[in-house]
């Protein structure tokens, strides 16, 4: 039986990462750690622990003394920061990881260097320039347009994001951050007013194994961003669509021609429907992860498409059934929920299949 640790696991995104790893062909022993001393609790696994937070300098010994423990094999990483930390230490953990190199991860969680190298290689991206002070506020406006989007280099779940009218409105978002000294750095674009997609890929040395693409057509809680985005949808629907596939694909490459292990890549479509590249989360699932998982198990009879459990597969070097490179699951399945509420499979507006928690 395999043993595995999952970080981050009483979080929405390693709840979904754990859940899909329980409906899967074969049963693991799952270890979860989790720094946050509340959020633990809401761990689903056979063992959890309680963690120092990724950037204690005591982090990387807190999880080397559970796999030695707990016998555990492999470790996934599930927040960004810890993605982060643990990339750059793999050396010292006593457990295998699947991450692609050092540096494609530093580069996909800067959202600057990452649009930069996508320019060069003629990967469809927003218009861009780093947003600062006043002048360069004037200047986003001259070159990229009216409105404006402005984000964090750095960070997920639409972190330091809003929609910018006017000069005003752009300068005061900027200055009200630096105010709370969050130390956020940020980037101004054009606004895509089109569709938001995200694209689920999985690697080995740079050859594309299996692939997925979602719209998200609503978001939880919308009214309580500015930017109307809270990181994680209520409403998304499975998409068969080529552009979306080649330009994702050629995303991921343009960062690095030998990745490894997860690309989750969001593109937003300008007024013409064209796809453009915004971020790269590297090492890391989407939040919604088992939306793909049960999807699996209630539609495909004829292979597994539960990206999770063969991410881990490959992982561990291990035979994968005969699966397609692009749109391993059927088009315009829905998924639908909200805190508190069983998330829905829908197809054809009829519910066909129902999770409980």
């Amino acid at each position: 039986m395999k043993k595995i640790l999952v970080t981050g696991a009483g979080g929405p995104a390693g709840v979904n990462f754990v859940m899909s790893l329980k409906i899967a062909p074969e049963k693991m022993f799952i270890v979860g750690t989790e720094a946050n001393e509340y959020f633990v609790h809401l761990a689903s696994v056979d063992k959890k622990y309680f963690v120092p937070k990724a950037s204690d300098p005591t982090y990387i010994d807190a999880l080397n003394k559970i796999i030695e423990k707990e016998k555990v094999e492999f470790v996934h990483a599930q927040p960004d920061v810890e993605v982060a930390t643990i990339s750059e230490n793999r050396e010292k953990l006593k457990a295998k990881v699947f991450l692609p190199a050092k540096e494609t991860i530093r580069i996909c969680q800067d959202k600057l260097k990452s649009t930069e190298k996508w320019e060069k290689n003629n990967v469809p991206v927003a218009k861009y320039l780093e947003l600062q002070d006043e002048k360069e506020v004037d200047k986003a406006f001259k070159e990229l347009g009216t409105p404006i989007w402005i984000r964090a280099r750095h960070g997920a779940g639409g972190r330091g994001s809003t929609l910018a009218y006017n000069k005003e409105t752009a300068l005061s978002w900027v200055k009200y951050w630096k105010s709370r000294k969050m130390g956020w750095e940020f980037i101004a674009q054009e606004y895509l007013p089109g569709r938001n997609i995200g694209f689920h890929s999985l690697w080995k040395n740079g050859e594309l194994i299996t692939s997925m693409a979602r719209e998200r057509i609503e978001y939880i809680y919308p009214n309580l961003a500015p930017s109307g985005i809270t990181g994680t949808p209520s409403v998304q629907r499975t998409i068969h669509d080529e552009v979306v596939n080649e330009i994702g694909t050629k995303a991921v490459l343009a960062i690095d021609p030998n990745f490894n292990g997860i690309a989750c890549t969001d593109l937003k479509e300008d007024k013409n429907g064209v796809p453009h590249v915004t971020e790269i989360n590297a090492g890391r699932m989407f939040t919604t992860s088992f939306f793909f998982s049960y999807a699996s198990k209630v539609l495909r009879k004829d292979y597994c498409a539960n990206i999770p459990y063969l991410y881990v597969k490959i992982a561990f070097d291990e035979k994968l059934p005969n699966i397609p490179k692009y749109n391993i699951l059927p088009e315009n399945i829905y998924w639908i929920r909200h805190i508190d509420a069983p998330a829905k499979l829908v197809k054809n507006g009829k519910i066909i299949g129902e999770m409980y928690r």
